[in-house]
C-alpha cells in the first residue's frame, strides 16, 4: 500500500540525505565458483553484471546483489570470524554508509548506473559451508538487498550510492 505524499510517515521515508558509497565488487563467472574481486564491473540493463553468471534475465529481480559493510562487520562478530571478506557472503556489491532497506521501494543510483530495488537478499544454505554451523543464521536479517539494473553503465569501487530524487514518489516498477 503507498503512503500519501502528505502522510507525515511517508516525509519521515522520503528523507534520505545521506550518500553511501561502493566499497567492493565481486562477480561469480561459473556457479559454486569463488566470487572475483574486481575495481569495476560493467551494469549492463535489464540483465545484470557483465561476467557474473548470474547475468541475462530481464525479469530477474535478482540482476545484482548488494550488502552494507557495516552488516559485515556484525556478522562477523557474531561467528567470530577475523575473516570475514565480502566475497564469503557471496554479495555482488559492498556499499557503505547507507541503510540498504531505507530504499525499498525506490530507484538509486551507483556512480552512473540506476538500479531498482527488488526486494531482501535473504541467506542460503551456502553460508552453513562458508561461514560454519550458525552461518545462515548470524546471516539473516543482514543479508543486503536484490537489485533489477533500470540504467547500465559502470560501477567503480568509490561510486556513490544516492536515492534518486526524480522517483521518490513512483510507484516501484513491476515486471
Amino acid at each position: 500500500m503507498k503512503l500519501s505524499a502528505n502522510s507525515p510517515l511517508q516525509k519521515l521515508m522520503d528523507t534520505m540525505p545521506q550518500q553511501g558509497k561502493v566499497n567492493w565488487i565481486g562477480i561469480r563467472p561459473k556457479r559454486r565458483v569463488p566470487l572475483q574481486s574486481l575495481p569495476q564491473v560493467e551494469a549492463l540493463t535489464l540483465k545484470g553484471l557483465a561476467g557474473d553468471h548470474f547475468s541475462g534475465s530481464a525479469t530477474s529481480k535478482r540482476q545484482v546483489t548488494l550488502i552494507q559493510q557495516e552488516h559485515l562487520n556484525l556478522i562477523a562478530s557474531v561467528m567470530q570470524l577475523p575473516d570475514l571478506t565480502p566475497a564469503m557472503l557471496r554479495r555482488n556489491i559492498v556499499v557503505s554508509g547507507i541503510n540498504l532497506l531505507a530504499l525499498k521501494d525506490r530507484k538509486f543510483w551507483l556512480g552512473d548506473v540506476l538500479l531498482e530495488y527488488t526486494g531482501e537478499c535473504h541467506p542460503c544454505s551456502r553460508m552453513e559451508e562458508i561461514l560454519g554451523p550458525g552461518g545462515y543464521n548470524a546471516v539473516r536479517g543482514h543479508g543486503g538487498i536484490t537489485t533489477r539494473i533500470v540504467q547500465g553503465g559502470w560501477i567503480n569501487v568509490g561510486d556513490s550510492v544516492s536515492v534518486d530524487i526524480k522517483t521518490v514518489n513512483e510507484q516501484p516498477t513491476l515486471f
